[in-house]
């Protein structure tokens, strides 16, 4: 039985597609958000030049596209802390957090490479695209980067269509073998250029070639002609004026060591494109199409509305003291300072608690709290809630456009469908927390058509779900500075005379506003929590309310100490009971990001057996953090949790290794309904460290023109201590949200889950003449346990190896290859026998994985093998130029250290004629004998194998 992974990919782009606000109407994209982060100062210049981006990008995208494409519509979001303008309009559901663009100040400050945050694989699309304000105004990066419509079209290929880079930043050249030179990794290979090594300043050197690699050595460039007589490609070269297309099937470099060409299997950029939905719905344009319109809209201050059912089945579970802890905790926690509340109840009919009040003072919070409600009774009627919340909002303001709702239920309301269109139309957005196993199926919905978030808590004491669902709520304002930061989450069931014991990190990055949360079930426990510094505090400095609520809070006056914080809870009470800690703070400085973390599947909804895919993106500002110990737990809605520990390993789910996204496949499920996200993570002091983002725009070192060679300013680095840096201990906890499961059997779950992709095959040639194959070993569902055996095969061309070829390509004999553990790095020697090793040869190779049910993985990236006979000299005897145009065929001059041969007398230039005819003549008869040797080329395999297996 076959089942292809392919059909996470399907998956990915319903999801990814469905999280944006983009629709596609015949031809134009509408709807599409540009947002300017709350840290950018007021700058009218930056709006202009966002304009003329988009309207440059929308003509080059249309001529790039064949006339299928173009921007229709886009909607800027100007921050709250802009000055008001009569042009600005009030945001609706846009945020900042969603945004398909984002302009913001990296850091820390060391370039300006615009960039698209990328999760999946090849055709799935991207996160959000990052521009720096520095990049939209500074005339002086434009010889570097290129017009910046086109850049925006470039990046918004890998954010719709799942594209990748067909340069590569880190393997800038490839070997071709034979006599031919090392090449710059691009496409198309008609892009022409010099290769050049920059001495600084004016001044460079030819480029020697590593005898070791055959490539040319580390430090050289490659320094294209200013003018180009190709097309393509938009992803390696979009700043040339030249360049008006993709790469297609009929020029595409399969030879490149890119991005575009592991993720995607060596197909094309335009054939990627060309298999996208955008382009099944679409079909050329006639006329041009009209130029692009751009929304001016400015985020208002937060206004938000609590709605809470206090329905009579509130009662079991202790759901409604449970919800007025969490309702607390985001009262007096979470929710930003200066921010609008009002608070709703409903059962058979709504209530206004209270209507907005703004939180200006600690104060202000503890009597918003105190009207949270404490009883329930009746039924439920969930639009009367949601109908109640718009009016508290109409109470203040004109309109609900840009509000939030926050609706709590744990009923089922055959009616609720009733007021759909009415929120559609509202503007506002709603988060959804279904409470329990019973609350409404189309609950989620709500927050689907108002792009809110969605929670779940299940009625389990010790989970603690439902204060993870309301510390999980964002403004989604971009504003780090005020966000809450989740540090602790924990409940246990704990005996008599037992104890809650743990450690809590504080690192140096947080700090502000710190608060630790002990809760309990019936009796108050004694509680003992000890700073860094040895000071201790107990039950007695924490505030305690023994309602119903039965909640301790304490306050950390200014700045917390960074370290680690030891808490003792021990249950005084004669029986057993729940006892739980929440710690939440915010960060200790608005010039210092503090490390977060993001965490969702890779859809909301999941039929069974399709792949769940969990991720956790941790970064410090735009930077990743690497290092990380990840452990997300899913919860169902009866069962017990499930604990999966995630990897940024670049194998098996997780793609790019050291991205700083940590992800997993998700197999241990149990049955159909809501599924509850958390994700913890942990980092050691001098193993956390920030890394650099591995794809960004190509900045252009120089270029040639009229024989000369233009050098543009050099770009702008960090050193190692401003990427790596010093974190020290670090550890988060943050929600992930939701997700449905359907299509579970009730009579069990039977093998039908596939090995997964194999992702990072690599090959190279061995000493002996054979090659080395190796990989990570996949699991026997997924990325989980131990598969029964691989299938290896070989060609001279990647097509060979296509889900349409790979049955009758050229096997490799794995006779005493063993498959190892999910996650163990394998490795396959093989030397083949009546190999005619030909200098230059280019060999691909291909994997698949079968498990013990005959489950079919997919076939793996294709790898590339070159076959090497004798050594490159260290530096080439003639000057290195590429397919010059007729103005480039200058000399590059050499550096003091290049030697070159003086003159000769006509003695020794007639020896050298006659060596050279005698070795013409060798080659003559060699080549002969090496045609009728090719024919039997893959006959008669005789393989010596070995498998090594090392922990990851």
């Amino acid at each position: 039985m076959m089942m292809n992974c392919r059909l996470l990919l399907a998956l990915q782009v319903l999801h990814w597609v469905a999280g944006t606000m983009v629709k596609l109407d015949n031809g134009g994209f509408e709807d599409l958000v540009i947002a300017i982060n709350p840290r950018i100062p007021e700058d009218d210049k930056l709006v202009e030049r966002i304009k003329d981006m988009v309207k440059e990008a929308s003509t080059y995208l249309f001529s790039a596209t064949q006339q299928r494409f173009y921007f229709k519509a886009v909607k800027l979001v100007i921050p709250s802390t802009w000055k008001d303008k009569a042009e600005y309009q009030r945001v609706t559901t846009e945020t900042y957090d969603k945004a398909d663009v984002i302009v913001a100040e990296p850091f820390p400050k060391y370039g300006d490479d615009p960039y698209t945050l990328q999760y999946g694989g090849c055709g799935e699309p991207g996160r959000y695209i990052h521009f720096t304000p520095n990049f939209l105004t500074n005339d002086n990066l434009y010889n570097a980067y290129g017009p910046r419509g086109r850049v925006f079209v470039h990046e918004w290929a890998h954010l719709r269509w799942g594209v990748f880079d067909e340069y590569n930043n880190d393997a800038p050249f490839y070997a071709t073998g034979g006599d031919n030179l090392p090449e710059a990794t691009r496409c198309s290979t008609d892009f022409t250029g010099q290769y050049v090594f920059p001495l600084g300043g004016k001044h460079h050197r030819r480029c020697k070639i590593d005898p070791q690699t055959q490539l040319f050595e580390h430090g050289c460039a490659f320094f294209p002609s200013r003018h180009q007589n190709t097309a393509a490609s938009i992803m390696y070269l979009q700043s040339f004026l030249s360049v008006t297309q993709f790469c297609d099937k009929s020029n595409h470099n399969i030879k490149a060591t890119n991005l575009q060409n592991k993720m995607c299997n060596y197909r094309s950029t335009w054939e990627v494109i060309m298999d996208s939905p955008d382009f099944a719905s679409s079909s050329p344009i006639t006329v041009p199409p009209p130029d692009p319109t751009v929304s001016l809209l400015k985020k208002q201050e937060r206004v938000l509305c609590l709605v809470l059912d206090v329905s009579g089945s509130m009662d079991a579970s202790n759901r409604i003291g449970r919800m007025k802890q969490a309702a607390e905790i985001f009262i007096l926690q979470i929710i930003e300072g200066g921010s609008w509340v009002g608070i709703v109840t409903f059962n058979n009919r709504a209530s206004v608690l209270t209507g907005l009040k703004q939180i200006s003072s600690n104060s202000m919070r503890q009597t918003l709290a105190d009207y949270l409600p404490t009883s329930a009774g009746g039924g439920t009627n969930i639009c009367s809630g949601v109908q109640s919340g718009f009016q508290v909002f109409l109470q203040k303001y004109s309109t609900t456009k840009g509000c939030e709702i926050v609706l709590l239920t744990d009923g089922e309301d055959t009616a609720i469908t009733s007021c759909f269109e009415e929120v559609q139309n509202s503007g506002s957005i709603i988060h959804t927390i279904a409470l329990g196993p019973s609350a409404a199926e189309e609950l989620e919905r709500l927050a689907d058509m108002t792009g809110g978030s969605k929670f779940s808590a299940t009625d389990s004491l010790d989970s603690n779900g439902l204060i993870d669902a309301f510390s999980g709520i964002s403004s989604g304002s971009g504003d780090i500075s005020q966000q809450s930061i989740q540090l602790e989450s924990r409940g246990q069931s704990v005996g008599s005379q037992d104890q809650l014991n743990g450690i809590v990190t504080i690192d140096k990055t947080v700090g502000n506003d710190t608060f630790f949360v002990v809760t309990w079930g019936t009796s108050p426990p004694e509680i003992l929590l000890t700073d860094p510094k040895g000071r201790e505090y107990t039950e007695k400095d924490f505030a305690i309310d023994n309602t119903n609520v039965r909640t301790a809070r304490l306050k950390i006056d200014g700045t917390a100490e960074t370290g680690d914080w030891i808490y003792s809870i021990e249950n005084t009470y004669s029986n057993a009971q729940v006892i739980s800690i929440t710690v939440t703070t915010r960060a200790a400085s608005v010039n210092v990001p503090p490390v977060i973390v993001k965490s969702f599947m890779n859809s909301d909804t999941n039929k069974f057996p399709s792949p769940m895919v969990i991720y956790a993106e941790v970064s410090q500002g735009f930077l990743p953090v690497i290092g990380a110990k990840v452990i997300a737990t899913v919860e169902p809605e009866i069962g017990t949790p499930e604990e999966v520990e995630l990897f940024d390993n670049g194998s098996g789910a997780d793609l790019i290794k050291n991205d700083g996204i940590y992800s997993r496949y998700f197999t241990s499920l149990k049955g159909n309904g809501r599924h509850n996200l958390k994700v913890r993570v942990e980092g050691k002091d001098k193993v956390l460290k920030r890394s650099r983002r591995q794809s960004q725009a190509l900045y252009i070192p120089g270029y040639t023109e009229n024989g000369n060679i233009t050098m543009n300013p050099t770009k702008p680095e960090a050193n190692v201590s401003e990427t790596e840096g010093d974190l020290g201990n670090v550890t988060r906890i943050v929600s992930g949200g939701t997700f449905i499961v359907s299509g579970m059997s009730p009579g069990g779950i039977h093998d039908v889950l596939p090995p997964c992709k194999i992702t990072d095959l690599e090959v190279q040639q061995a000493g002996d003449g054979g090659f080395l194959l190796t990989w990570t070993a996949p699991g026997d569902d997924y990325d989980v346990g131990t598969a029964e055996r691989y299938e290896i095969k070989m060609g001279e061309r990647p097509s060979e190896l296509t889900n349409a070829t790979f049955d009758s390509a050229t096997p490799v004999d794995t006779a005493g290859l063993m498959t190892e553990v999910a996650g163990v790095k394998q490795s396959f020697h093989y030397k083949p026998v009546n190999f005619t090793k030909e200098n230059g040869t280019s060999i691909y190779f291909a994997i698949r994985c079968i498990d013990g049910s005959d489950n079919v993985g997919e076939i793996s990236n294709i790898a590339r093998a070159v076959v090497f006979l004798p050594a490159w000299p260290s530096s080439p005897t003639r000057p290195i130029t590429i397919s010059p145009t007729p103005a480039d065929n200058s000399i590059i001059p050499s550096s003091p250290g290049d030697k070159h041969p003086g003159p000769v007398d006509k003695s020794t230039i007639i020896i050298v004629i006659i060596a050279c005819v005698s070795v013409i003549i060798f080659l003559a008869v060699v080549g002969i004998a090496v045609c009728i040797l090719r024919k039997r080329k893959y006959g008669n395999y005789v393989t010596t194998t070995t498998s090594t297996t090392v922990a990851p």
